[in-house]
């Protein structure tokens, strides 16, 4: 059955807050200074990239492994859903589509996420960023995918899919569409009736 693909962190849910305490944990348990504002502003590259601004090429894989320990306790339960991504996972269920979520967070956090704040996802697929994600979106008959990332445009340019961008990340409009938005929205209030347009434009409205 089609789907809607949607990126997580910045898309379907602002997880600033949590990731913010779980940085600041994470100086607390190593004693390595993370500029826990500035991190937040940058969010969906791998975590792995992030880290290395802060810490020695030795001991990144440790500090990843600290950070995910941490997370649970510190960023779950501070994350809100982002504007309209109840209503647009919605719009997605209507049309008789499936929702995909494809995340560089690991799936097993991402899972906490959704369940925390009731969002339901069909499939989610983590640990994958940029043209990594091609390979999900293709597996999991994804027809669109929303991110607010130019990685996320760049996943589905190489899936060969539309790129429904939504400028609520680090991103602005004027990148996402360089980066090969099909469509850019300044959140998801407005995805539904884009959805509407564009599904039953292609015929891929269930029923």
């Amino acid at each position: 059955m089609t789907a809607v693909g949607f990126d997580l962190d910045m898309t379907l849910i602002d997880s600033r807050p949590g990731i913010w305490a779980t940085y600041r944990a994470l100086t607390a348990a190593t004693g390595v200074h993370v500029d826990a504002d500035l991190a937040v502003t940058r969010l969906g590259p791998p975590l792995r990239q992030e880290l290395g601004e802060w810490f020695p090429p030795e001991e990144i894989e440790r500090a990843v492994a600290t950070f995910r320990a941490l997370y649970p306790d510190h960023a779950v339960a501070p994350t809100v859903p982002m504007p309209g991504a109840v209503e647009a996972l919605a719009a997605v269920r209507e049309l008789g589509l499936r929702v995909v979520v494809v995340t560089s967070k690991l799936g097993r956090l991402a899972e906490l996420h959704l369940a925390h704040l009731g969002l339901h996802a069909d499939v989610v697929a983590g640990d994958l960023f940029a043209a990594g994600k091609a390979a999900a979106l293709a597996e999991h008959s994804v027809r669109w995918y929303v991110g607010d990332h130019v990685a996320d445009m760049v996943a589905a340019t190489t899936a060969g899919i539309p790129g429904v961008a939504v400028a609520t990340g680090p991103c602005s409009v004027d990148e996402l569409r360089a980066a090969g938005a099909s469509h850019t929205l300044p959140d998801l209030m407005e995805f539904p009736p884009l959805l509407r347009e564009i599904a039953v434009g292609s015929g891929r409205a269930a029923g």
